[in-house]
């Protein structure tokens, strides 16, 4: 259903339950960003009426889920460490197009998204299955599903923007450089990405 064109490596759910605070302190900063994503994309294009209804909620749920997380590391007794630099992310903006016209930009800027969502996605199933914490497992099932509907409605919300042609062109280079970027990044427990 992503359509990721390399899973993660398996052993990468071992090595996040073993660094639980660190794992769930970065995924509480995932989720900021998230929010901080569709307010920038709402203040940059307040013109798209769909874009602006569709990503207003979404704002308020990013922002639940991050307080979600903080209730979680302060139920375990653990802390909310300092953010650190995203690679993964880092790595996908460097490989997104910033000239062209605001149309394309916008693409650029929903696909990036929805890539993100799908990694996140893809993470989250994972720490579902394979966590040995039940209540953990579910914790994560909750925020699979989430992903999977936010990476769905950026997809939908480039189609509604561009043509679909590109979209999908456009969308096969973003998982095949994603796909390069997940074979070269080391493998760590501490990160959602």
């Amino acid at each position: 259903m992503l359509g990721l064109k390399l899973p993660s490596d398996p052993r990468w759910v071992n090595l996040a339950e073993k660094s639980l605070e660190e794992v769930l302190t970065d995924h509480a900063y995932c989720e900021q960003k998230a929010a901080t994503t569709c307010i920038s994309l709402i203040q940059k294009y307040p013109d798209r009426t769909r874009l602006v209804e569709e990503l207003a909620p979404i704002v308020t749920e990013e922002w639940g889920h991050f307080r979600l997380v903080l209730a979680e590391l302060k139920k375990r007794n653990l802390k909310l460490g300092r953010q650190r630099k995203d690679i993964y992310v880092n790595e996908l903006i460097a490989f997104q197009k910033k000239d062209g016209s605001p149309e394309d930009r916008l693409l650029e800027k929903l696909l990036l998204s929805a890539l993100i969502e799908a990694r996140s996605c893809e993470r989250f199933r994972l720490l579902s299955q394979g966590l040995a914490q039940e209540d953990l497992r579910e914790f994560y099932h909750h925020f699979m599903v989430s992903e999977a509907g936010h990476y769905r409605l950026f997809i939908e919300l480039a189609n509604c923007y561009a043509p679909s042609e590109r979209v999908q062109e456009r969308w096969q280079e973003y998982l095949t450089h994603e796909a390069t970027i997940m074979h070269e990044l080391e493998i760590r427990g501490d990160r959602i990405h």
